[in-house]
């Protein structure tokens, strides 16, 4: 019953805000204030208010509150836990076997230092018709 009253009186003073906005030829903020302060009466007409305020004096409803709490923090913790492994058991399996099976020998990171491949002729024989080509 306050609550009810207490968000009609809001609407009203915002609304008394928006037409002394209005007055000052200011019309576009006065009606977002009108639209700020028609909130709370369609809050208490669609019975909102009334379920906040039985919510906010039932304790059933706070220890609800509190073992959502907890779920979310379980959740959120797993999660963390599960990244910083690096997915689940399975994946990080998986991931082993594919980085045995896929790995490079140690022979292929070392660089050449023989003669130039054929291939490497023919791309400075391109960047030399380029550059030809530009007159340099």
């Amino acid at each position: 019953m306050i609550a009810e009253t207490v968000c009609s009186a809001v609407s009203a003073a915002g609304l008394g805000i928006a037409a002394v906005t209005a007055y000052r030829r200011r019309f576009l903020t006065a009606a977002r204030i009108a639209a700020y302060s028609l909130v709370p009466i369609g809050l208490v007409m669609t019975g909102v208010v009334e379920w906040l305020a039985d919510t906010a004096f039932s304790p059933v409803a706070w220890a609800g509150f509190a073992v959502l709490g907890v779920a979310w923090v379980l959740f959120m913790t797993t999660r963390a836990v599960e990244r910083r492994r690096g997915g689940t058991r399975k994946e990080r399996k998986a991931a082993r076997a594919a980085a045995q099976r896929d790995a490079v020998a140690p022979e292929a990171s070392a660089p050449s230092l023989g003669q130039a491949s054929r291939g490497g002729d023919d791309d400075f024989s391109d960047i030399e018709a380029i550059l030809k080509k530009h007159g340099i």
